[in-house]
């Protein structure tokens, strides 16, 4: 029976030392488990705030470049055209869009008949993707020629570039826009100016075939027709201006001399009357 009793108790003795083995190889590995989880969720944090950090300084650098930036062209030398331009200024930037104002019509038409088929610009407006480039550019090739070698093409020419402070490419499309309804309503007023003009020119010939149908009218049959004539007063000449002033001045040169010569009559007049008197004086005292 002792033997049976102490064979029972070394039995549980084992279990509970196999089931406190197992219960501390589970806690081991629980341990473990939750540890790699930490770890892979503290990566998964750090990695998320390196991506997001990589991702914000992408974005400010996207809005920097994004910011665009226009230069404006003040002298656009002939045969330059927007292709031309694109390859001279790529070379320092991304450019984006291009615009080349073209000359007046009416300096096209006085050119020969060869050079009119020729489109030349006067100005322009280049805008770059980042703005610090276009300070760049405008700063560096100011006055500068716009070829690199003496047999490049518009090497004579130099550039004459100003950066635009916060201009926007709205500001230009909207300037644009304004000059084109100008140009509109100018053109309707030349054109109801013309109208109005052919118009009244065109019921005063009627008005004078009509009058002429009158005319003709009353003289076969025996009226008397007056005949109007215009009454204006033409403007005087150089000429005639100086022989009025110079008859004037006859007029008032012939007033003088006759008061002169009234003043000398009267002279007279009075020293004979003074002798008159003085004679009879001394008659009387005799």
């Amino acid at each position: 029976m002792k033997r049976q009793k102490e064979e029972e108790e070394r039995m549980t003795k084992v279990q509970r030392l196999e089931e406190e083995q197992e219960e501390v190889v589970a806690t081991g590995r629980r341990d473990v488990t939750d540890v790699d989880d930490e770890r892979t969720t503290h990566s998964q944090v750090d990695e998320d705030k390196k991506n997001s950090g990589i991702k914000n300084k992408m974005t400010c650098g996207q809005d920097r470049k994004c910011i665009p930036g226009i230069i404006y062209l003040g002298h656009i030398p002939p045969r330059l055209r927007p292709k031309h331009l694109r390859n001279l200024l790529s070379v320092y930037g991304e450019i984006g869009r291009i615009f080349l104002q073209p000359e007046d019509k009416q300096l096209r038409k006085r050119r020969s008949k060869a050079a009119s088929r020729r489109c030349d610009f006067t100005e322009g407006w280049v805008e770059f993707r980042d703005k610090r480039v276009a300070k760049r550019v405008a700063a560096s090739l100011h006055n500068t020629p716009m070829g690199t070698r003496k047999r490049q093409r518009f090497s004579s020419d130099l550039w004459c570039i100003k950066y635009l402070h916060r201009f926007q490419w709205t500001h230009l499309s909207e300037r644009l826009a304004y000059e084109q309804t100008v140009l509109h309503q100018r053109l309707r007023t030349e054109v109801s100016q013309a109208k109005r003009e052919t118009n009244f020119y065109l019921n005063n010939v009627e008005k004078g075939a009509h009058l002429d149908k009158l005319r003709k009218k009353r003289q076969k049959s025996g009226e008397q027709v007056d005949e109007k004539t215009w009454d204006f007063t033409q403007r005087q000449t150089e000429e005639e201006i100086q022989s009025r002033k110079n008859k004037k001045d006859l007029v008032i040169q012939k007033h003088l001399d006759k008061a002169h010569l009234i003043q000398k009559k009267s002279q007279s007049n009075v020293s004979l009357l003074a002798k008159i008197f003085n004679s009879n004086q001394s008659v009387t005292t005799s």
